[in-house]
């Protein structure tokens, strides 16, 4: 095992995480209310600076972490390219988009996005990240489901990566 396995995730790796749980949860109020990317995102950032609130001390940990500009960046493209996202998604499901539980559909949203534009990211990043936002936010065994379908799609948007690792 290397030093940097047996010490555990580096502050930097740590840092994308938190951007990426604030996504997820983003996203999540995005679809749930209405609101607009931009409305969202303000209304997490003003969190970050209110000190009163003590009952979202763990949120407010992972705000202070968070690579801010990763946040922002998958929040906004993830809303921006909805539509692609979905349409790379859909023919993979064994049910209709609409039926996914929106934490769910979140997440593969949030993995599509970093397969198909984040090519720097390595595909078994992507997957592990997904697994575990899903373990973290999503149903008992939704992780499953996200691994499977993480899975297939990085075998159609990254088959050479996938084919060389596999080698």
């Amino acid at each position: 095992m290397s030093r940097e396995r047996a010490r555990g995730p580096s502050k930097a790796q740590l840092s994308r995480r938190a951007a990426r749980e604030l996504a997820v949860q983003g996203l999540y109020q995005w679809q749930m209310t209405g609101k607009s990317i931009t409305a969202v995102e303000a209304e997490f950032r003003s969190q970050l600076a209110d000190d009163d609130l003590e009952d979202h001390e763990n949120w407010l940990k992972v705000m202070e972490i968070a690579d801010l500009a990763l946040f922002h960046e998958l929040l906004h493209n993830v809303a921006r390219f909805k539509a692609d996202l979905d349409a790379t998604i859909a023919p993979l499901l064994d049910r209709r988009l609409e039926e996914l539980d929106l934490i769910e559909l979140s997440i593969l949203r949030l993995g599509a996005y970093e397969l198909s534009r984040r090519l720097e990211v390595p595909y078994r990043v992507v997957i592990n990240e997904g697994v575990e936002l899903a373990k973290s936010f999503g149903a008992t065994d939704g992780h499953k489901y996200i691994n499977g379908i993480l899975d297939k799609l990085a075998g159609r948007l990254r088959s050479a990566e996938v084919a060389a690792r596999r080698r």
